[in-house]
């Protein structure tokens, strides 16, 4: 059976699914960009496809594109995407006289001074640029009368599990926030040719289904290897990247289900949009145990390496029981106009599912922070129904003052009691206070932890993670695509549990550097702690994770080897620059920029070849290149990532377990509906009915004391 706490937050999402079908009918999407005034004419997309390949513990995510003129003088093309969650791009290369040609990355100034010196020469070139936390935006001069142009975009993201259960998201939708953006341009999201996407899943622990929520017409198939295919093609006449319905769920029998190859991609008739997330998951065997994994790179036994360690605990965390009082922290500023009401149902169906010693209070907030309900009220007939009659006749409307409505949200909650405070917004806080220390300070003043879902790709990500890491707590970014069910699920397994506090991670025996991220924080039930490092020499090490569950020091460790050579993975070195960089990027956003985090960041970003806010792609002719004195060093990075991941392709999956000889946990890892988490199944019915679920930023904020009773 669900708890209280899991039937309230169950509720209300249900409350709130039409609210998001209706506001992603308004939500921008990836495409070609022209200026809103019309000026010139619009540029199309011909072909889009997309391959991701999973395995040890990273995606890899390639993207193929090509961009037609059927006008009669040149164009400069720029396409717009949003920003997948930490993922670092890795290669940009565009087509020049039918060659490729792979992207260096220069400080972002010099990138774009450059490719607007060889467009005033009438010369190829190309560039990719982060525009703040939404969106890349890639500009290719020039597209010329009757010609396509062809470029291809790489990116790698560690690929996490949280309660056994993975997830891989292909952002497309922007959320459609930045209203300065879409006041200049307008975007064509149309492929008129080819779509396809195509996701090769290898674990090395055995996968039991695979879900694509909002795409039915997936084909997933799984081969005599092990391997998940799964592939999106417009072939038939579909539209795979705009066309919700029922979910694609393969779920493997004893003897898999077929392995039927994958179709090539083909000619197509039928026009795609690029406006709906690909959502995957996929889920783990029951029964494994808790582990700690490890891949490296190290070519050179003379030099150091560099490591991902993915620890998976076990289910040592406890259910923690007692009452709640609840908050819901209401956004009604002018974006929720369509939205409101129905926002409301989810409010009502969230209320109604308190028991009379629980109570509630609501508070709305557009330019200002508004008690609705002046005190907490206990959870009676009586009491919903009035405070239903005054939430119906609020009309939204101004902008979003998201700090006051935090503040007001959190204030009063009584010592003696859990409390979980409900915050949604779909917007960016733009009004009032904006700085992130100021939230953090916030967050830390009233003693909360907290748990964000993040909805939409627009969404301030930076922001909302911050005040999270900052208060000890967990953020879920959740898209239009998702089963928000599994979400809320898993939220509510780590609410209702205690947790790991301040986590600390120690390796003795060799030498290591260069840990990130600097702080971890909590480790919540069913959650993967990710660490990257430095290390030299090899050899046995003593790896411990400690922390505290409910005040009282804990440690668990275990013993394995750091390699001396390693080659099949060396996207780990850039994954390991993305990690450092969001730290020092974390401390410009706390307490604003230094010079010397800019020029850190920008040394680490040009010499591990990734796009940040100062450094870009640019791609230019092979002798320019030269000419400008260019080192094509993220050509050779390239070369060197392409040739292992063909290596990694013709062999079988290997486990990356390092602690087989002395665990490190004693228990399994825990699951949805088992291990004493007090959710119970899901009836797949309800799974099917909340399928296009969701919130568009839903946090629960809870008092120190309670997770650690």
């Amino acid at each position: 059976m669900f708890t209280t706490l899991s039937r309230t937050i169950l509720a209300f999402a249900m409350g709130v699914a039409a609210m998001v079908h209706v506001g992603a009918m308004d939500a921008q999407a990836a495409g070609l960009l022209r200026p809103a005034d019309g000026r010139d004419p619009e540029l199309s997309i011909t072909s889009h496809d997309v391959r991701v390949v999973i395995q040890d513990g990273y995606a890899v995510t390639r993207i193929e594109q090509t961009f037609a003129n059927t006008h009669d003088r040149e164009y400069e093309a720029i396409y717009s995407f949003p920003v997948p969650e930490k993922a670092a791009v890795s290669e940009f290369t565009y087509w020049i006289d039918g060659r490729p040609v792979t992207a260096e990355v220069l400080p972002k100034e010099k990138a774009r001074r450059v490719y607007e010196e060889e467009k005033a020469a009438g010369r190829e070139a190309a560039l990719t640029e982060q525009d703040d936390y939404p969106t890349f935006d890639i500009s290719v001069w020039p597209v010329q009368p009757g010609q396509d142009v062809r470029v291809r975009l790489v990116y790698i993201q560690p690929a996490h599990l949280d309660t056994g259960i993975g997830r891989y998201a292909y952002p497309l939708e922007e959320g459609g926030v930045d209203e300065a953006k879409l006041a200049f341009w307008t975007a064509n999201d149309r492929v008129d040719g080819r779509f396809s996407f195509e996701l090769i899943l290898r674990s090395s622990y055995p996968v039991e289904a695979v879900r694509l929520p909002n795409h039915p017409q997936a084909v997933v198939s799984q081969t005599s290897g092990g391997d998940w295919r799964i592939s999106l093609t417009n072939q038939a006449g579909a539209s795979p990247a705009s066309t919700p319905a029922a979910p694609s769920t393969a779920a493997a029998s004893n003897d898999g289900p077929s392995a039927a190859p994958l179709p090539e991609p083909a000619a197509a008739t039928s026009q795609v949009r690029l406006d709906t997330d690909v959502i995957v998951y996929w889920r783990l065997k029951a029964g494994l145990p808790g582990r700690v994994e490890m891949v490296a790179h190290r070519p050179d036994p003379q030099k150091p390496g560099t490591f991902m360690m993915v620890l998976t605990p076990g289910d040592d965390l406890k259910p923690i029981n007692g009452g709640a009082d609840w908050s819901f922290v209401l956004d009604k500023s002018g974006s929720m106009q369509s939205k409101f009401q129905t926002l409301a149902d989810g409010v009502e169906r969230g209320l109604r599912k308190l028991r009379p010693s629980d109570r509630f209070r609501i508070v709305l907030f557009d330019e200002q922070a508004i008690p609705m309900t002046t005190a907490f009220l206990a959870a009676t007939p009586e009491n919903i129904d009035s405070a239903m009659r005054d939430l119906r006749r609020v009309q939204p409307g101004s902008g979003t003052n998201l700090y006051a409505g935090l503040d007001l949200g959190t204030n009063g909650l009584d010592a003696d009691r859990t409390s979980a405070v409900l915050l949604v917004t779909d917007g960016v806080a733009n009004v009032g206070e904006v700085r992130q220390r100021a939230f953090i300070d916030l967050v830390r003043k009233k003693d909360v932890r907290l748990f964000t879902f993040i909805m939409g790709n627009s969404a301030n990500r930076p922001l909302l993670g911050a005040i999270t890491r900052r208060s000890g707590g967990t953020a879920f970014s959740i898209s239009n695509s998702d089963d928000i069910v599994g979400a809320i699920v898993s939220a509510t397994g780590k609410v209702t549990h205690e947790a790991l506090h301040d986590v600390a991670l120690t390796i003795d025996g060799v030498p290591v550097r260069d840990l990130t991220p600097e702080e971890f924080g909590s480790l919540y039930r069913g959650q993967q702690l990710i660490a990257f490092g430095h290390y030299r020499n090899h050899g046995p090490a003593e790896v411990t994770l400690s922390g505290k569950i409910s005040g009282r020091p804990v440690t668990f460790g275990t013993r394995f080897d750091f390699p001396e050579t390693a080659t099949l993975n060396p996207e780990i070195e850039r994954l390991w620059a993305f990690s450092r960089i969001e730290d020092m990027m974390m401390q410009i956003e706390d307490f604003g920029e230094k010079s010397e985090h800019r020029s850190a960041i920008t040394d680490l970003a040009v010499e591990y070849g990734l796009v940040t806010p100062y450094t870009s792609m640019i791609v230019v002719r092979e002798e320019v290149f030269a000419q400008l004195g260019i080192d094509r060093r993220n050509e050779q990075r390239v070369a060197m990532e392409d040739a292992a991941r063909q290596q990694r392709a013709n062999q079988p999956v290997q486990s990356r377990r390092v602690d087989n000889a002395a665990p490190m946990y004693a228990s399994a890892t825990p699951r949805h509906g088992g291990g004493g988490n007090g959710s119970g199944a899901i009836d797949p019915a309800m799974l099917l009915l909340i399928v296009m679920i969701g919130v568009p930023v839903l946090c629960l904020l809870l008092p120190h004391r309670v997770a650690a009773k």
